[in-house]
């Protein structure tokens, strides 16, 4: 079988930023928000980020608290640019690998929080290097995208054309899913909470808990 490459290394950082922060998509706050309200409950001396990107809510990380900043992504341009923007002021170690079918070479920490990361890397193998990240008695926050309650697609129409290059590889996971996945590798859901967008699309957010 052929070696498809993934779409995330054709796109640049500024179609991504350009198209989750337009008004039809409006995703860019949203997850940083929700990324604050899991720190906030969570309070984390570490924290590993999957799916970085640019550094989208990284503003919102107290370094007096969380002392230990871990992220991941596949494209090697997104982490430069989360070294330019982040490095000064944040004690960044951050990995370039595909989650899907490679494990975070870190210890464990407190945190891990992957944010529309399933959706495009699956439930299998990402889902297991998730879980491995995590310390005994940490955390592991997800955000997913609910099912939209129109007929708009899962990839939102965008005038940045390159994002449409996803859409063949999205698939939407459900809460209830995620869930029992989760607790089969032995988590508990601890806090769930729901935020509204545009276009009839909304995020879930699943906060869990390693048992001991």
């Amino acid at each position: 079988m052929d070696f498809m490459p993934s779409p995330w290394l054709n796109i640049p950082l500024q179609d991504y930023e350009g198209h989750m922060n337009a008004p039809r998509v409006a995703q860019l706050d949203a997850l940083a928000d929700l990324f604050e309200e899991t720190l906030w409950r969570c309070i984390p001396d570490s924290v590993a980020i999957l799916g970085i990107a640019g550094g989208n809510g990284l503003s919102r990380i107290d370094p007096a608290v969380t002392t230990r900043i871990v992220g991941v992504d596949i494209n090697p341009a997104y982490l430069e640019a989360v070294r330019n923007r982040f490095q000064a002021r944040l004690p960044l170690i951050l990995h370039c690998l595909d989650l899907a079918m490679e494990v975070v070479p870190e210890v464990p920490v407190d945190l891990v929080h992957a944010a529309l990361i399933f959706e495009h890397a699956g439930t299998e193998g990402c889902l297991d290097s998730a879980v491995r990240l995590v310390a005994p008695d940490g955390y592991l926050s997800t955000v997913l995208q609910l099912r939209p309650s129109n007929a708009e697609s899962n990839v939102a129409p965008s005038q940045y054309p390159a994002m449409q290059m996803l859409s063949e590889h999205f698939r939407l996971v459900e809460p209830d899913n995620l869930r029992q996945r989760m607790k089969l590798r032995g988590f508990e859901l601890q806090y769930e909470t729901r935020r509204a967008l545009p276009a009839g699309k909304g995020f879930w957010l699943g906060i869990f808990r390693r048992l001991l």
